[in-house]
């Protein structure tokens, strides 16, 4: 057996492992995560914040999870000088991811309203980063993300999506689909950083290649995460500090379109 080979066994154990300790956690996150609660009358107001260390987070989930996903890297954000960490729940029984961008859209809306922030980081796992991205780039939510980050997302379309293409939500995930093909289209003046975490041994993107962005009018990188299945990108401690690092560069850090930093 190769040393590829190994790797692959490994990250597919790796990800069982996770698999099954997520499904104990699964049920927790069932429910839509309630705002904060408004502060008491009379309480000092806060004023917005919106340098680079106090933007909220908004944590989007991959198809058939739920926000229970993100309670690791929650945790590592919050203690990291993080405070504000929001994660929305999208219904699976959504038949287009469009519709799913236009509900983050409101969201975000309703966070910058209610945080005085004008803008917000977001964090997408697999679908939960497409849905970010559409957003960002074809309803016009550069204005109010300053940095996304995906994980393990099909940026370029995974081929292993027609194996599961009774749901119009992973027939949308194909290389040749209209999303797919919208996300091509040129974005002039986009102003949104683009983090994109993509595995070697990545199960669901097929090529592993196609969780790279790789789009000329867009600010962004590419991290290349060695022997970390995908499941485990949204859950592993390596890939934790890399995004608390790049949610914390500041603004004229130069990116390399085409680079890739090992990280485990």
């Amino acid at each position: 057996m190769g040393l590829v080979q190994i790797r692959q066994l490994r990250a597919i154990a790796l990800d069982l492992a996770l698999l099954a300790g997520h499904l104990l956690l699964y049920p927790t996150g069932l429910r839509q995560e309630r705002p904060p609660a408004p502060p008491p009358p009379g309480a000092a107001a806060r004023l917005p914040m919106d340098g680079r260390a106090h933007r909220p987070v908004l944590l989007l989930h991959g198809f058939i999870d739920n926000r229970s996903v993100f309670a690791p890297l929650r945790r590592s954000l919050g203690r990291h000088g993080r405070p504000h960490i929001e994660a929305l729940n999208y219904s699976p029984l959504l038949c287009d991811l469009r519709t799913a961008a236009a509900l983050l859209g409101r969201h975000v809306e309703e966070v910058c309203a209610r945080t005085g922030h004008g803008q917000v980081d977001v964090i997408g796992h697999s679908l939960g980063g497409l849905i970010a991205r559409y957003y960002v780039q074809r309803l016009g939510g550069d204005v109010r993300v300053h940095t996304l980050v995906t994980l393990g997302t099909p940026h370029g379309g995974t081929r292993i999506a027609p194996l599961l293409s009774a749901h119009p939500l992973v027939r949308q995930m194909c290389p040749d689909s209209e999303v797919i093909t919208e996300l091509r289209q040129p974005a002039p003046d986009c102003r949104t950083r683009f983090i994109a975490f993509w595995s070697d041994v990545d199960q669901l993107m097929i090529p592993a290649e196609t969780a790279r962005i790789d789009h000329p009018d867009v600010i962004s990188q590419n991290i290349r995460v060695n022997g970390i299945g995908h499941l485990a990108l949204a859950v592993h401690s390596s890939v934790a500090v890399r995004i608390r690092e790049a949610l914390d560069a500041p603004d004229e850090a130069p990116t390399d379109a085409s680079g890739t930093v090992s990280v485990a």
